[in-house]
């Protein structure tokens, strides 16, 4: 009995499958924690929603930017140029997968290992940063989850207070959860440099370096970061390794100790044309 934590996916079905018979993954007693963005970019988005969601429980998926883009293209209709989402939005069961995926977590843990797509800012401990991921999948799980969906875009506010209320404090939120990368001293999320580590300016850090961090003493395993590519440090584990553009996929096996297992993909985009959140387009 294993839990293997998956990095981002993105539409990469084929070597999804490739890395399951690597890991001789068995859905029988085995767990996939799967970190976000299943869908966008790649060529098999459709294949990967059907398969995670017929894994039922032995498949924990957290939502990514690129799955809430999906949800919110479902419902307005809207799809970008880049957006690799009309063989779900076409297909025959597009209700019932975006029903599916729209009721995922943006946070899960075992009480050993904590699961998200982007990050967390340093004013969350654990208790807090469940009860924020509780309050916008309830906004995101009710029926009158597509206002929220038109609201969600925007890069402000771009600082935590126990202050912020309604779609401030939800906008807030779904950042933190599925876009976060950069940060600076005070907490302030910059959604302007998503470079590598290094090539940011001298006032920016990495989410998960700040200091007095409240969730530093958490197990975190996330993805979305491609540039970083695999990375532990700072009780964190970063596990994109940037499949869809010619990295690799990663499977982490969460144990103590853990363990890293990836395989080459071929790449399905040029690396240096992935596109910009910097306005708030995720």
């Amino acid at each position: 009995m294993a839990i293997y934590a998956i990095g981002d996916v993105q539409g990469c079905y084929d070597d999804l499958l490739r890395l399951l018979d690597t890991i001789q993954f068995d859905p029988a007693t085995d767990t996939l924690w799967m970190a976000g963005d299943l869908v966008n970019r790649g060529p098999k988005s459709l294949e990967v929603l059907r398969f995670v969601k017929s894994l039922g429980e032995q498949a924990v998926t957290v939502l990514g930017n690129h799955d809430l883009h999906l949800v919110a293209a479902h419902a307005s209709g809207i799809v970008h140029k880049k957006d690799t989402f009309r063989p779900v939005l076409e297909a025959p069961d597009a209700d019932e997968l975006i029903d599916w995926l729209r009721r995922q977590p943006l946070f899960h843990t075992n009480g050993e290992f904590c699961l998200l797509h982007a990050g967390l800012p340093p004013q969350w401990d654990l208790e807090k940063a469940q009860a924020m991921a509780a309050l916008a999948e309830q906004a995101l799980r009710s029926d009158d989850y597509r206002l929220f969906l038109q609201e969600m875009y925007g890069n402000q506010p771009d600082l935590w207070s126990d202050d912020l209320e309604g779609v401030p404090r939800l906008r807030f939120i779904v950042n933190c959860f599925t876009r976060m990368r950069f940060l600076d001293a005070d907490g302030r999320l910059d959604f302007t440099h998503d470079g590598r580590p290094g090539s940011q300016p001298s006032h920016l850090m990495p989410w998960f370096t700040a200091p007095n961090r409240k969730n530093a003493d958490l197990r975190i395993v996330f993805g979305h970061w491609s540039q970083v590519g695999y990375y532990e440090g700072h009780n964190c584990y970063g596990i994109d390794t940037g499949c869809l553009w010619g990295g690799q996929l990663t499977a982490l096996r969460l144990g103590d100790p853990v363990e890293s297992i990836g395989i080459a993909c071929p790449g399905y985009r040029r690396p240096g044309k992935a596109y910009s959140d910097a306005a708030g387009i995720i």
